[in-house]
C-alpha cells in the first residue's frame, strides 16, 4: 500500500494524499495550491495520476486548500462520490461556484491584458462554475461518528475537528491479509476554546498519522489579549482616527468568528457604535449555513445568537450582495467595517478595499488569520511599503494589525496536547500543511516532548504504509 503526498508538504496550501492499496486508489482532500504565480502553475498541473482511475474522495472539510480541485478532478474524469460531513456539502454548494466564477471573471480580465500583449493565446480557467455545479452531484453527506464503508475493504469514520463548521479528523481502516491498517488524517485542526465551533475530538489510537502543522512553530495569543487587541484596533480607527477598518476574512469560518466576537465585544460595551458591511454575497451565504447547523456551535455561541435575536438593531451588521453595493463602499471614508473576502488578499472583493484603504493613513487593516507565502496578505504582514494591487502600485499608509490569536488552527502546545492523548506512538507520523520551517519546529517539539519520531514528506514522495 502506498500514500503519496500530492500536497501541503512542506507547505500549507494544496492539500492532497492519494493512497493506493493495489485494488483501490482513493484521495483524502483535493486542495487548491494558492500563493502567487507557481500555485497556478501547481493548480494545472496537480493531478500525478489518472482521475478516471480513483474510486473515491474523502474530504476533511470545506476551505478552498483542501477542496478546491475537486470540480477539476470531476471534469477530467473522476465520477465517484465524494464523502463529506452535511455541513460541508452545505458550504461547497456555495464555495466551489463561487471560486469557479472567481476564475472566469479573472481568466477574462487577464485575457483581455493578453491580446495587447506579445502572448495573445487565451487561457482557459481551472473549471467553469458549470463543471463546478457537476461535481456537487457528487457529494455524499456523512455525520459524525458513523462509520461507512466506502469500499467492502475500507472503513472510515469523520469526526469533529473543531477547525470550521463541519470540519473532520478522518479515521481511515484499510483491511489486510494480517488485519487492517489504520490511517487518521487530522486535517486542519482547531484550536480548544475558538468561537463559533466545538473542540477537536481525541484520537487515541493510530498506525500512521498525518498531522497538520500551520503553526507548529509558535503559540497563538491568549483570548483575552486578542480581544483587548481587537477592541483598540477598532476604537481606535473609528473613534479617533476617523478611518475604517477592513478586515480581509476567509468567508467560511472566520467571517462568522469576526461578527460573533464584534458582536460580543458590543454586547460587553467595549465597542462603540458602528456599521458592518460583510461583502462577499458567499460569507452571507456561509452565515446562513452555520445557523442551519446549530447543534454543531458551541455554548458561547449559541448564547450570542440569542441575544442578537433579542437586540436585532445593534449592532448594525449589513450583508452585502450586488457589485454596485460593493463599489458604493469605496466612496465610504469613515465610521464602518468592512469584512471581506479573500482571506489572504489574493483574489476576490477585498482587493479592491484594499486598494481605496490602505493608502489613507487614517484606516487600518487587521490580518486575523494564517497569510501563506507570496500572497498579498503576506507581503501587509511582512511590512511591504508599496504593493501592486490590480496592476498599479498602492503604497501602504494604513495601521497594519496582525490578531494572530483569532487563529482557527491549532497552535504547537495544542498540537502536542493532542498528540499526548494517543496511548502509544504510532508506527508512522507525517507532519504536512505547513510550511517548512513551522513543519522541521513541530518535529523537534515532537522529539522533544513526548520521544517520537516525525518526518516531513516531500512534495510527491511516496510512502509504503
Amino acid at each position: 500500500m502506498q500514500l503519496t503526498f500530492l500536497g501541503a508538504a512542506g507547505e500549507v496550501t494544496g492539500s492532497s494524499y492519494l493512497i493506493e492499496t493495489g485494488t483501490i486508489n482513493f484521495l483524502v482532500d483535493c486542495g487548491m495550491f494558492q500563493g502567487g504565480r507557481e500555485a497556478d502553475k501547481k493548480n494545472r498541473t496537480a493531478f500525478k495520476f489518472d482521475p478516471k482511475a480513483i474510486d473515491f474522495v474523502l474530504l476533511t472539510h470545506a476551505h478552498i486548500d483542501h477542496s478546491g480541485l475537486l470540480p477539476r478532478l470531476s471534469a477530467w474524469g473522476f465520477r465517484g462520490p465524494v464523502y463529506c460531513t452535511a455541513a460541508t456539502a452545505d458550504l461547497l454548494q456555495v464555495m466551489l461556484k463561487d471560486s469557479a466564477y472567481i476564475q472566469e471573471k479573472e481568466i477574462e480580465w487577464r485575457n483581455k491584458s493578453r491580446r495587447h500583449s506579445r502572448f495573445p493565446q487565451d487561457l482557459a480557467p481551472l473549471y467553469t462554475v458549470t463543471q463546478a455545479e457537476a461535481l456537487l452531484k457528487q457529494l455524499h453527506r456523512i455525520d459524525y461518528n458513523i462509520e461507512i464503508n466506502p469500499n467492502p475493504a475500507i472503513r472510515c469514520c469523520f469526526r469533529d475537528a473543531g477547525h470550521i463548521l463541519g470540519s473532520s479528523i478522518i479515521e481511515v481502516w484499510i483491511k489486510q491479509h494480517d488485519g487492517h491498517k489504520k490511517i487518521v488524517f487530522s486535517g486542519d485542526l482547531g484550536k480548544p476554546g475558538h468561537p463559533v465551533v466545538r473542540d477537536p475530538t481525541i484520537i487515541q489510537q493510530t498506525d500512521v498519522l498525518l498531522i497538520e502543522s500551520t503553526y507548529g512553530n509558535r503559540l497563538h495569543r491568549n483570548m483575552t489579549d486578542t480581544l483587548d487587541e481587537l477592541a483598540y484596533a477598532v476604537n481606535h480607527t473609528l473613534i479617533h482616527k476617523g478611518g475604517n477598518v477592513i478586515i480581509p476574512a476567509f468567508t467560511v469560518g472566520r467571517t462568522q468568528d469576526i461578527l460573533f466576537l464584534l458582536v460580543d465585544l458590543y454586547r460587553q460595551g467595549k465597542l462603540g457604535e458602528m456599521e458592518i458591511y460583510v461583502d462577499s454575497p458567499m460569507a452571507s451565504a456561509a452565515t446562513e449555513i452555520t445557523l442551519k447547523h446549530l447543534s454543531l456551535l458551541d455554548k458561547e455561541s449559541t448564547n450570542a445568537l440569542q441575544w442578537m435575536n433579542d437586540n436585532t438593531q445593534k449592532p448594525r451588521i449589513h450583508f452585502v450582495q450586488d457589485i454596485e453595493e460593493s463599489m458604493q463602499l469605496n466612496h465610504m471614508k469613515h465610521g464602518i467595517v468592512i469584512i471581506s473576502a479573500s482571506g489572504m488578499c489574493d483574489a476576490g472583493r477585498i482587493k479592491h478595499h484594499l486598494k481605496y484603504n490602505l493608502g489613507r493613513p487614517e484606516c487600518s487593516i487587521l490580518i486575523t488569520g494564517f497569510q501563506a507565502a507570496r500572497t498579498l496578505g503576506r507581503r501587509l504582514v511582512d511590512g511591504a511599503k508599496q504593493v501592486k494591487i490590480f496592476g498599479q502600485e498602492v503604497r501602504v499608509r494604513a495601521a497594519i494589525y496582525t490578531i494572530g490569536g483569532l487563529s482557527a488552527h491549532a497552535d504547537q502546545a495544542d498540537l502536542l496536547n493532542w498528540l499526548g492523548h494517543f496511548q502509544k506512538m504510532p508506527e508512522k507520523i507525517y507532519v504536512v500543511h505547513g510550511e517548512l520551517s513551522n513543519s522541521a519546529a513541530l518535529v523537534t517539539a515532537i522529539q522533544q516532548k513526548l520521544n517520537w519520531t516525525a518526518n516531513i514528506p516531500e512534495h510527491l514522495s511516496v510512502a509504503v504504509l
